[in-house]
């Protein structure tokens, strides 16, 4: 194998599985481990992944602070939210007083709801909308109105929040990441988030596969301080971190 096609080979690796050892790929490249740790050092050099004791482990993801309005993102990933917000709606009881956060999984999740002995409050236009059409009893954040994602923040909404106690809290997010834990862009949107999930006897993360192993700039919970609902589990080590339910398993 040439030199720049086990270049390529070792960053795929890389962004499949976010780390990998020295005897891993030495045995997927069938190349001795001395050329292993020589290419390693080369990558790490030119800034494409950072190497480690053993081994390596891929560049942080990061996709900057901005983010597409709520239009645009709600048809991407269509049919895994759609999954993942069908399992969820299981998931409300009668007598639960129930969050749901403003984002297009959880606008997805309105749809298969059935529990109308619930109480639902949202910080979501567009949710509070659906959850009114659809006939459940439905209470709204007070505060400042984010034109791009229809979501309520700003010290009224979590003024509020820190009054309440939600027996769950079904919440979106961005990224999630090992360390990170979960992140979103925008620091008023991340300070209502932190705020939910801080006030809910359980938090659940509806998120599909293409947010895991990305980092933005606003964490707002440990990996830990949530269940995570997804369509599939890109890397094995989040699955040993936290609560995982794939649904499409």
């Amino acid at each position: 194998m040439l030199t720049q096609e086990r270049y390529h080979s070792i960053l795929q690796i890389l962004s499949e599985r976010d780390a990998v050892t020295v005897a891993e790929l030495s045995q997927a490249l069938d190349t001795s481990e001395s050329t292993i740790r020589r290419d390693l050092n080369y990558l790490d050099d030119a800034g494409k992944l950072k190497k480690v004791f053993g081994g390596a482990t891929a560049i942080q993801s990061s996709t900057g602070v901005t983010e597409l309005p709520f239009e645009r993102r709600e048809g991407e990933m269509f049919e895994e939210k759609t999954a993942i917000a069908r399992y969820a709606a299981t998931l409300v009881h009668d007598g639960d007083f129930v969050f749901i956060d403003a984002g297009t999984t959880t606008y997805r999740l309105i749809d298969f709801l059935t529990n109308k002995k619930a109480t639902y409050m949202t910080n979501g236009i567009a949710h509070s909308r659906k959850l009114i059409q659809r006939g459940f009893d439905t209470h709204i954040l007070g505060g400042k109105i984010k034109p791009f994602t229809e979501a309520v923040v700003g010290t009224t909404a979590i003024g509020e929040i820190t009054k309440l106690n939600f027996t769950k809290a079904f919440v979106g997010t961005n990224g999630i990441d090992l360390t990170a834990g979960f992140t979103t862009p925008e620091m008023d949107e991340g300070a209502v988030k932190e705020a939910m999930v801080k006030k809910a006897y359980l938090t659940f993360i509806l998120s599909d596969r293409s947010k895991f192993r990305k980092v933005f700039p606003v964490s707002f919970a440990d990996i830990t301080k949530g269940c995570i609902i997804t369509d599939s589990v890109p890397d094995e080590r989040f699955l040993q971190a936290t609560v995982i339910k794939e649904v499409n398993k």
